[in-house]
């Protein structure tokens, strides 16, 4: 290919990431290698390793459980994330800042891997009693994302008064 073509062909393609603003394969989350954060010697009850990053525009999660209007269906999981985007099924396995999914806990049991922001619990996986249900977000390369050593999670409570089962984990 003459050079002229190609500068003209890289031009053309740096003016098309400009334009997408990077959703489009270009810039940030281009999957190229690239230092995210700092792997901490740390892991979860799963060992998977802590991925520290700043503070300053570190992802943030929170999380609510109502019951269903019919109570026989269970319990609705609804995730609120801020500066985090959950990555498509099939997304490649590496930390890109602000990107990946979320683990699923009852009681510090793993359920799920949740790939969108509401997720049903079967009334049948919830015992008796008050119970903790804990959203912890990973990057997709499975290191836990942590602010200050301290992993990027939030927890509720869920009071069940229906028989229920022992949890058991899923995904």
């Amino acid at each position: 290919m003459p050079r002229t073509t190609r500068r003209r062909a890289l031009a053309a393609a740096l003016l098309a990431c400009a334009l997408a603003g990077g959703t489009a394969g270009c810039g940030d989350d281009d999957g190229g290698p690239r230092r995210v954060g700092t792997l901490l010697d740390r892991t979860d009850d799963e060992g998977h390793r802590y991925r520290e990053i700043p503070d300053r525009d570190a992802p943030e999660v929170g999380v609510t459980v109502q019951p269903d209007r019919d109570p026989a269906r269970g319990w609705d999981v609804r995730l609120r994330v801020r500066h985090f985007r959950l990555s498509p099924a099939g997304t490649g396995a590496h930390a890109v800042h602000g990107r990946g999914y979320v683990r699923l806990y009852l009681d510090g049991h793993p359920l799920a891997r949740l790939g969108a922001p509401v997720h049903r619990l079967a009334q049948d996986r919830i015992g008796r009693g008050t119970h903790q249900v804990t959203v912890r977000l990973y990057a997709d390369d499975d290191t836990v994302w942590a602010v200050g050593g301290r992993a990027v999670e939030a927890t509720a409570d869920l009071t069940s008064s229906g028989p229920g089962t022992t949890p058991s984990p899923v995904g």
